[in-house]
């Protein structure tokens, strides 16, 4: 297979909407019309339902780490694997079922970095639980512990196509964030522990 290929099966990958499929098994309807329209696993808790919340996060972390264990396991260099694992997240925020509207890439950008390291993504996993605990703002969550991950992979992994990664993955995070950022700075995001 050609690196088009594998890229074209990574971003295919990343594409596949879990959170909708599963809302949609479930009977619960379109995800897509509860609270902030989105299909990730954020979302798809205020369906009401905190199984199919973690199914969601699993799968999409999943869709993101198994296109790098395969990049890996073929033995194909870092360069390839930064590659691979972009293709997954981008896949995931721009899904060619849903006319490229997904989800904001946080759950899919985890499995990358587990793949590529399990301590890398527990330290992002322990940095997000902190400032959630902190700050009960899971999308601030989201935004501290992704800002970190150029800093654990240029200290664990010292590898500057790995690091490289991390920037962009964090960039593009940080663009899907954009409207949670605004209510940030207004006082107005929703907290994790609010009904």
């Amino acid at each position: 297979m050609t690196t088009y290929g594998i890229l074209g099966l990574a971003y295919l990958l990343g594409s596949i909407p879990f959170g909708l499929i599963f809302v949609k098994l479930s009977g619960r309807g379109d995800v897509r019309e509860v609270g902030s329209g989105n299909i990730g696993a954020t979302n798809v808790l205020r369906t009401g339902s905190k199984s199919l919340a973690l199914a969601t996060l699993l799968a999409d972390a999943l869709k993101g780490a198994l296109p790098v264990i395969g990049v890996r396991y073929v033995g194909l260099d870092e360069m390839f694997v930064a590659w691979t694992g972009l293709a997954a997240i981008i896949g995931h925020v721009f899904p060619v079922w849903l006319n490229f509207r997904g989800g904001k890439g946080v759950a899919t950008a985890l499995g990358v970095y587990f793949a590529i390291s399990p301590l890398l993504g527990a330290l992002i996993v322990v940095t997000w639980l902190v400032i959630a605990k902190i700050f009960k703002i899971s999308s601030l969550a989201a935004l501290v512990a992704l800002f970190m991950a150029p800093i654990y992979t240029a200290v664990l992994h010292g590898s500057v196509e790995i690091s490289i990664l991390a920037i962009v993955i964090y960039l593009l995070i940080f663009w899907t964030h954009m409207d949670n950022i605004r209510r940030i700075l207004k006082g107005e995001e929703s907290l994790i522990n609010k009904k």
